[in-house]
């Protein structure tokens, strides 16, 4: 889940505290959406793994190896190495769930948005710091809508049909924007599971609970 400017420096004092408010205002969030409760979604290796071998598509099992280590959600600025950084496995944003996707799957989306920002305005970056820019959703926004495939936003029965297993969905939350994947399970109503960080990295039944704001797929 991302909010305004100004959360995601770790140097402010109190910050501790904003992060642990978040974190369960996204918990009260979700149970008021009606997407479970702790304990969250999670696979076995063992589940993945069988998962991962019914499926071709990179991005997908990407998502899916986050579910065995789920990540809880932390959004806070760290420094990262470049190319292929990443914050510590036992955390991440909604943002970080796409990163370690499509990583999984070969694309490096801190180097591609890094070098594509060189060339394009991005609506997130003032200055160009490859320990956020990519982690943030809009900016993941920008780069699905010029390199991937923009694809329907409607989840209606004859629009659910073009929503694939590896597919990337953004919504549009009360108070800022939130991204995850689109897993190969359905829901009791046939609408397509998502693999998101809200509070933690889960596997649910979430993809019409908010307004979406994109749906994309790449490469």
């Amino acid at each position: 889940m991302e909010v305004p400017e100004g959360w995601a420096r770790n140097q402010r004092p109190g910050q501790e505290v904003e992060v642990a408010v978040r974190t369960l205002l996204a918990g009260v969030a979700l149970l008021a959406a009606g997407c479970g409760s702790p304990p969250f979604h999670r696979s076995t290796t063992e589940v993945v793994k069988a998962r991962i071998e019914r499926s071709p598509n990179k991005v997908f099992q990407g998502a899916l190896v986050q579910l065995v280590k789920p990540a809880r959600y932390d959004d806070r600025y760290y420094s990262l190495s470049y190319p292929n950084g990443d914050v510590a496995a036992d955390r991440g944003a909604c943002a970080d769930v796409v990163v370690r996707a499509l990583r999984y799957a070969g694309y490096d989306l801190q180097k591609l948005i890094h070098d594509d920002s060189g060339r394009f305005k991005y609506p997130r970056i003032q200055e160009r710091d490859t320990n956020i820019d990519h982690r943030r959703v809009l900016n993941q926004e920008v780069f699905f809508k010029r390199h991937g495939k923009v694809l329907t936003t409607k989840t209606d029965a004859a629009s659910l049909a073009k929503w694939k297993p590896g597919d990337i969905v953004s919504w549009q939350l009360t108070a800022g924007t939130h991204i995850g994947i689109v897993s190969d399970t359905m829901g009791p109503d046939g609408v397509p599971c998502v693999i998101h960080n809200m509070g933690q990295t889960a596997e649910e039944d979430v993809l019409t609970n908010w307004p979406i704001r994109g749906h994309y797929r790449y490469p």
